[in-house]
């Protein structure tokens, strides 16, 4: 008798579909990644589809650190980190451990959806730390809130980012106008390990007041961040013709976001056809210089939140 083929299986595994209104979520097992985010049929989020591999980091949760780690090398107490370089054109460790892990769900509605992931002591992160992530659907749009809890007996250091894609429809985000209300820039080096801090004002990275991208290239990792009477920042695009916008907003536990133009991503077709905004509660290469690092007790926890807010 020959064997029966085995069930097929999406490369991000289960698919978690949420819905409210006119907005529809796809969360994926792998990684509890954000797939898809669709307004009334058309794209919030520039996702891939159910048969492919998670290209280029899209809706990818990023912990126990976000962005890049010089060399995949860090101390940290009696404790030393050797975390594999998987950006090794730059010999850099990129983007955390639990992006291609699997996540289990805690709980599900219509609208909303817990995931959870224990990250077991490893070489690149000898710490036990427990994550969830709740999505949340509702009338102001898709919110994010995290917990990390240090599930080992010494202290651990953690920092966590976030990697959507945001679209408003444009073919290009050349013409796509932006609003990011920050004061300083981090400088990089040639591998995107940031060398120090520079003022916005009067440089291609303004974008205090709304404009087009036009061909700013951006890797960039923006601070010092302008917050509402809620503490809230706010990063926000617009179609130049159309009346159609998206925001992401970030707490206060989010020092930092990225703002990425795809320039280098694999597929062609992909290349600055959408901009990754990443909120992010520490710089590149945190672990290695201590900036913004969360330092978790054992036992205790650190909760934070961001969303998308589509219009």
């Amino acid at each position: 008798m020959a064997p029966s083929s085995p069930a097929r299986l999406a490369p991000s595994g289960r698919q978690f579909v949420l819905g409210h209104g006119r907005d529809q979520v796809v969360v994926t097992e792998m990684g509890a990644t954000l797939r898809t985010y669709q307004r009334a049929g058309r794209p919030v989020v520039d996702g891939f589809d159910e048969d492919d591999l998670c290209p280029s980091g899209r809706g990818q949760i990023l912990a126990p650190w976000p962005n890049r780690l010089a060399d995949g090398r860090y101390r940290f107490g009696e404790r030393r980190g050797r975390a594999a370089l998987d950006e090794p054109e730059h010999a850099n460790a990129i983007h955390g451990l639990v992006r291609w892990l699997p996540w289990e769900p805690r709980s599900q509605a219509q609208n909303v959806l817990t995931m959870a992931c224990v990250l077991h002591p490893q070489p690149g992160y000898p710490w036990r730390l427990g994550l969830s992530v709740e999505y949340r659907l509702g009338r102001d749009g898709l919110s994010v809130t995290t917990e990390a809890t240090n599930l080992d007996h010494v202290p651990a250091p953690f920092g966590i980012g976030f990697h959507p894609y945001l679209t408003v429809g444009t073919p290009a985000i050349d013409t796509t106008r932006l609003r990011l209300g920050s004061g300083h820039v981090l400088r990089s080096d040639g591998r995107g390990i940031p060398e120090g801090r520079a003022p916005v004002q009067g440089s291609e990275f303004d974008f205090r007041v709304e404009r087009p991208v036009g061909p700013t290239r951006l890797d960039t990792a923006f601070t010092d961040l302008e917050r509402d009477s809620d503490g809230l920042a706010w990063v926000e695009m617009g179609h130049p013709d159309e009346d159609r916008s998206v925001s992401l907003w970030m707490d206060s536990t989010f020092g930092y976001v990225m703002a990425y133009s795809a320039d280098t991503v694999v597929a062609e077709e992909r290349r600055r056809r959408s901009l990754a905004v990443e909120p992010m509660t520490c710089p590149p290469d945190a672990f290695r210089s201590g900036e913004s690092l969360v330092v978790l007790e054992p036992g205790a926890s650190w909760r934070g939140a961001w969303g998308i807010r589509p219009s």
